[in-house]
């Protein structure tokens, strides 16, 4: 399946205001199941990208800006092969079938952080919520991942937050609400609490339309889910925003620790808080490969 991406964000300033470098993370590196055909990001006013990778191998595009503007346009173009198979059959190591199994010293050493839980749980309320879900002393570890991000959904209302950064997981469970990222970082944190060693993913959803007419856009924002290590069988995706699992319809951007790292786009600027007038992002993905002319210097990233 080809799919195009297109991410416009914009800032309005009520006067022209200098722009500090601004940091995003807008293209995947691709995968075996995820094939980058195009990719392009734009500038208005134009700026000098450099390309960088972090710490998790996410690629980061710094685009520094000569010119004080009043509003500032950054745009991504994305053309995608993605093949995740609908029905995935994961090759998990046959010790890692049923749940409690034990990671190897290496696997440890290098999941490191991703094991452990970040949220402070005093009272192990999020701890009991997880091993409730436990369905026996010794059952299928798939099946309990599944169950694990079916409940992370069940009885939690979805709606997006315009704050930043994500909500404790506690206050998920207690509001019974959360967007997107909140649903993920309960779901990792409670996949940690139980063990596993699991991971943060940003990047995009596709939802085919229930017309069936292909041709029609996708419009939202970006998307995060979760990903857990099983053995052999490697990093599994979880997105309990829509009781999915596998990469079917996702195309993954980034991941990290946790969501707070992997932000789409972040940056400054040199004037009072008042100057920022709004902001505004749009996300649309659709089937195909047209893109389309914008204005401002493109770059691409380096291959």
């Amino acid at each position: 399946m080809r799919l195009t991406i297109l991410h416009e964000t914009t800032y309005r300033y009520a006067r022209a205001v200098t722009l500090f470098p601004h940091r995003m993370m807008l293209s995947p590196r691709g995968s075996h199941d995820l094939k980058l055909m195009t990719t392009l990001i734009s500038c208005l006013p134009p700026a000098d990208v450099e390309w960088t990778q972090d710490v998790f191998g996410n690629l980061i595009a710094t685009a520094s800006f000569s010119l004080a503007a009043d509003t500032l346009t950054i745009t991504s173009q994305l053309v995608v092969e993605q093949d995740a198979s609908a029905w995935p059959v994961f090759p998990i190591a046959p010790h890692a079938h049923r749940y409690p199994f034990a990671y190897s010293h290496d696997e440890r050493v290098d999941l490191g952080a991703l094991l452990v839980p970040e949220h402070p749980d005093p009272e192990g309320r999020l701890l009991a919520w997880a091993q409730a879900i436990v369905a026996a002393e010794r059952t299928d570890t798939l099946a309990l991942l599944q169950d694990l991000n079916s409940a992370a959904r069940a009885g939690i209302a979805y709606g997006e937050r315009r704050e930043e950064g994500t909500q404790h997981p506690l206050k998920t469970l207690d509001d019974a609400s959360g967007a997107c990222r909140d649903l993920a970082t309960l779901f990792i944190e409670a996949a940690r609490h139980l063990g596993f060693g699991a991971r943060a993913v940003s990047g995009y959803l596709y939802d085919p339309p229930a017309s069936g007419d292909e041709q029609v856009p996708q419009h939202g924002a970006t998307h995060a889910w979760a990903e857990v290590y099983l053995p052999c069988a490697g990093w599994i995706a979880f997105d309990p925003t829509n009781a999915r699992m596998g990469e079917a319809n996702l195309v993954p951007v980034a991941v990290a620790r946790n969501i707070t790292q992997i932000p789409p786009l972040e940056g400054r600027y040199a004037g009072a808080p008042e100057d920022l007038i709004d902001m505004t992002v749009k996300v649309t993905v659709s089937s195909g490969s047209g893109l389309t002319a914008r204005p401002g210097l493109e770059v691409r990233p380096p291959a």
